[in-house]
């Protein structure tokens, strides 16, 4: 089964706007994402996003794209510093792809923690509104693939 795992696009520099919402080129580059992706057939059951106001902006416009299920919804554990191993968890009990939206370095460390059981092996980084599919395999305990990773920069302008 497929999981999606998205770094918020870019947002504005915090003394613009202390609650750093997307910046007009972050929004872009989301959006080109999210249509790649839906043109690749990308579906999850939903978007779960850490309630910080630029993933919350990123989880929304990849929803317009994207066929979800069940929407949309803030959860615990996505934070910049939250454990992995909290994002791990909803995974591996998740019986429905899904598609977490969040930060670094909390990303980094949960695809070193699921493709290496290292948090800290850096094996992936996240450009901003970069989006990376991993594979579990069914009934396969610690069994993750990275199969593909689409960055805005990737995805031409249309």
């Amino acid at each position: 089964m497929d999981f999606y795992l998205v770094r918020h696009g870019e947002a504005k520099p915090e003394e613009e706007d202390p609650a750093r919402p997307l910046s007009v080129k972050g929004r872009e580059g989301v959006r080109r994402v999210a249509r790649k992706a839906a043109a690749m057939g990308v579906k999850a059951a939903e978007i779960l996003h850490s309630g910080k106001l630029r993933a919350k902006q990123t989880a929304e416009i990849l929803a317009e794209h994207l066929s979800l299920s069940n929407g949309l919804s803030q959860k615990e554990g996505l934070k910049p510093l939250d454990d992995p191993g909290i994002a791990k968890e909803i995974l591996e009990k998740s019986p429905e792809p899904l598609m977490l939206v969040g930060h670094l370095p909390h990303l980094s460390h949960l695809v070193s923690l699921l493709l290496s059981g290292d948090p800290e092996k850096g094996m992936v980084y996240f450009e901003t509104g970069a989006m990376v599919c991993l594979s579990r395999a069914e009934n396969v305990e610690n069994s993750w693939t990275l199969k593909w990773v689409i960055s805005p920069e990737a995805v031409p302008h249309s």
